[in-house]
């Protein structure tokens, strides 16, 4: 397990990401988009919503929190980090070509509140309309959609457990899982525990691309809504500080059963 992509990535000519929010995309899998890129593989993602109830980093922009123009700042603050990624196209799920057919949908972050540290659960309050509550055969049928306007080789998002428990995490885990074995695609799970890979070394690899810290770094700046970056670190709108990510892992799965179901 190197820097270089091996044999999960090997005849990948294009690889759709799929993630909640906003900044997931820089947080969860800057470096490893970054590197695709500059091996001139396809990079689209799909973002299921924009972040609406994003805590914000107390400053110049403190006045956002919690008004509709902080949707739009984080499409700003989006389209930004793509770019110096090297995304080469970024979809809304439920909207063209990221919905089906005679629809749109507007999915709203649900919203998470720490159930201890590094683990997240649902909000007290989630709205009707936000993503972890949307019927899940709309979601798994948008990301459907998407998949054949795309047709990439390769589907990734987050792990069973969303990354850190996300309840819109976990949903477009379950969502993407589905909707890959429905399109009979491969999908790969972001790992970002080393350990976590020794159970299945045959369908997993680990990445380290620290040469492309400065790449993630420029990205993470275009999210300053909702961390700062300081050298080599950064703080999320909440105080917690963590290094930058630069490795990462993926493991394949394939999904046992893609159900079709009210929730």
């Amino acid at each position: 397990m190197t820097s270089t992509p091996g044999s999960i990535l090997d005849g990948v000519r294009t690889v759709l990401f799929a993630h909640a929010h906003p900044d997931d995309e820089t947080l969860s899998s800057g470096a490893l988009i970054a590197e695709l890129a500059a091996r001139d593989i396809r990079v689209v993602l799909v973002t299921a919503t924009r972040g609406e109830r994003g805590e914000v980093v107390a400053g110049p922009l403190s006045a956002l929190a919690g008004t509709t123009a902080l949707s739009a700042h984080r499409e700003q603050e989006l389209r930004g980090a793509c770019q110096v990624l090297g995304v080469s196209e970024q979809h809304w799920l439920g909207a063209a070509p990221a919905c089906r057919a005679g629809t749109t949908t507007r999915y709203v972050d649900s919203g998470m509140r720490w159930i201890r540290e590094g683990l997240a659960g649902p909000a007290d309050d989630v709205s009707p309309g936000a993503f972890s509550l949307a019927p899940l055969d709309d979601v798994v049928a948008d990301l459907g959609a998407l998949l054949g306007a795309v047709r990439p080789d390769l589907l990734i998002s987050y792990d069973h457990g969303g990354g850190y428990g996300h309840p819109d995490h976990v949903r477009m885990h379950v969502a993407a899982a589905a909707a890959a074995q429905r399109a009979d695609l491969p999908f790969a799970e972001l790992v970002h525990d080393r350990a976590m890979l020794e159970e299945s070394p045959e369908t997993s690899e680990w990445f380290v691309l620290e040469h492309r810290l400065r790449q993630v770094t420029e990205a993470l700046g275009h999210h300053a809504s909702q961390l700062t970056v300081e050298g080599t670190r950064l703080v999320h709108s909440g105080g917690q500080r963590e290094d930058i990510t630069t490795s990462v892992g993926l493991r394949l799965r394939r999904a046992q059963s893609a159900p079709r179901t009210r929730r």
